[in-house]
């Protein structure tokens, strides 16, 4: 069986076609199917076959591009369930791109951020005041609400002050570290999200417990969006756009410097690297991506209060981080993928089953053991197994490795040009 195995995972082609007829049966089995959540799981996996492939990188991106632009939404829209598949798939980009943002804080700088989500609703909230007639409130001057076609400007603008927002708070958390930076961020968390709360006096700014409603939809070439499968487009681009610079940032000098720091930043220190620049940079960038998707949410909902980031929030952003595996891109995303999955499809699936099983006689389940009141239990077993089986993350960071012989030829090469 290993011998079979081993000639399988050397043979490029036999994957390439076992992976094609895999997409073409989940994909069937999903568009023919009225409702079937299994093959939509099953189909997005795919891309984590795909990243398993031994492919070329540029191969494997093109083929993803192709799945999720053209073969998840068409497959999706054979049945009614077509905009709750879009409306799953577009929460997970959300927080796939939260995640990615985060990792560069805790993965990759290795500062644990326990307020992330504050970040994220300083972007929902800077589109939503002024996307509504609540900016008239304090504004004397301009018409409100904006149009929507202000909401590609907030984009950057979301982005640029979730980054403001990273580094007033960076500033004064970088004397402490470990479980007393923790401690700080989550207090700065709560802070920012009690303020959203109270800010509706004396200026009615927020729109305070009640939140902020009716925000206007995006518009492009004079066409609203208001469907998921529209926003999930959207989502899409911004996301790509989050991982091209993820990755980038990763391979740069600022990324490498990230990693002295989380290694040992007194010897960082003592390489020339400015520790406070460096950590400020962490927290900006990162904030950034949240912030973005915080003017995605904040359109999509239509409506935001100050209950969508609460502490919870941001430890489920950890959560999926850590799930995937800190510092690692494809486990972030994966981690992301399945805890965001986990909690707004599988999980909401299987207890609409057993309460329908429940009603019909079939099975008696006592009202203390309510699969509605056991959800949050079955997702901490799900994740506890996690850990115990794959404590590193699902997929564990690699360091690129570099061939010692090569160095030392180039070392050589450069010292004879030199002295030439």
């Amino acid at each position: 069986m290993k011998e079979k195995w081993s000639l399988f995972s050397q043979n490029k082609w036999a994957q390439v076609l076992l992976f094609t007829l895999f997409v073409f049966v989940t994909s069937a089995a999903l568009y023919f199917s009225q409702k079937s959540v299994i093959a939509f799981l099953l189909l997005l996996s795919s891309l984590l076959i795909l990243h398993y492939l031994k492919l070329k990188k540029i191969t494997k991106w093109v083929v993803a591009a192709g799945l999720l632009f053209i073969l998840i939404p068409f497959a999706s829209s054979g049945g009614p369930a077509f905009q709750s598949y879009m409306d799953v798939a577009t929460m997970v980009g959300i927080y796939v791109s939260m995640a990615l943002g985060l990792n560069i804080v805790v993965g990759m700088a290795g500062l644990l951020d326990l307020g992330f989500v504050a970040f994220f609703a300083v972007g929902a909230y800077s589109y939503s005041i002024f996307a509504t007639p609540q900016a008239s409130n304090f504004m004397p001057f301009g018409t409100f609400p904006l149009g929507g076609e202000s909401f590609w400007m907030f984009l950057i603008i979301g982005g640029f002050v979730a980054a403001i927002a990273g580094v007033l708070i960076g500033i004064p958390v970088l004397r402490v570290k470990g479980d007393y930076l923790a401690i700080v961020t989550l207090g700065f968390g709560e802070i920012i999200r009690i303020l959203f709360n109270n800010a509706d006096r004396p200026v009615n700014i927020t729109g305070g417990a009640m939140g902020i409603a009716s925000v206007t939809p995006p518009k492009i070439f004079g066409m609203e969006l208001i469907f998921p499968n529209q926003f999930y487009f959207v989502t899409l681009v911004i996301l790509l756009f989050t991982l091209f610079a993820v990755i980038r940032l990763e391979q740069s000098k600022l990324g490498r410097s990230w990693k002295a720091v989380r290694e040992n930043e007194i010897a960082a220190q003592a390489m020339g690297i400015p520790i406070v620049k460096t950590k400020l940079m962490a927290f900006a960038l990162g904030a950034s991506f949240s912030g973005m998707m915080g003017v995605v949410f904040a359109a999509k909902q239509a409506f935001i209060d100050p209950t969508s980031f609460t502490l919870m929030e941001s430890f489920t952003i950890l959560v999926m981080v850590v799930l995937g595996g800190m510092g690692s891109v494809p486990g972030v995303i994966l981690g992301a993928a399945v805890v965001t999955i986990l909690n707004l499809q599988v999980l909401t699936e299987l207890t609409n089953w057993i309460n329908q099983l429940n009603f019909n006689g079939v099975i008696s389940i006592p009202e203390a053991l309510s699969p509605a009141k056991m959800q949050k239990f079955i997702f901490g077993a799900i994740l506890v197994s996690f850990a115990l089986y794959r404590p590193k993350g699902l997929i564990p960071a690699k360091n690129k490795v570099f061939d010692e012989k090569k160095l030392k030829d180039a070392i050589k090469k450069k010292s004879q040009i030199s002295t030439d």
